[in-house]
């Protein structure tokens, strides 16, 4: 079984292109960090270059920006290519099968969420408005 599972926050936003086929496909990086760092003090990545197709990588491309948190479940698949000096390199690609949208619809990376909920301390019920509802 070739399966992935990565959480993480894109690097860049996504780029949609049209294949000669006249499919569509949303290519876009992910960086997962690890979860202790071997340099005491620095953050370490690893770097995943995501291809979705079809109407989710349509939904990546409409949804998604630079610093979003996904989680990412799809399959993998290695190549290998010569570099122009001759040396034998070797390339990862991850082929969504699904993509879930980890960050809030309303935020801006690097900002807080706004505080759009009032919780009536009497009853305990929180308010939520009608736009932030995910139906």
């Amino acid at each position: 079984m070739n399966q992935l599972v990565i959480i993480g926050n894109l690097c860049s936003d996504p780029v949609s292109r049209t294949t000669q086929a006249g499919k569509n496909v949303t290519t876009f990086t992910v960086a997962v960090n690890h979860r202790k760092s071997a340099n005491a003090g620095q953050q370490e990545a690893d770097y995943f270059r995501v291809s979705a197709w079809g109407e989710l990588g349509n939904n990546c491309q409409k949804w998604l920006i630079k610093g979003k948190k996904v989680c990412v479940v799809g399959h993998v698949s290695v190549s290998t290519y010569k570099a122009q000096n001759g040396e034998t390199r070797a390339n990862m690609d991850v082929f969504a099968d699904s993509v879930e949208f980890l960050s809030p619809a309303n935020t801006v990376p690097g900002e807080k969420p706004a505080q759009a909920q009032k919780t009536d301390t009497q009853s305990g019920f929180t308010e939520v408005p009608n736009e932030e509802l995910p139906f």
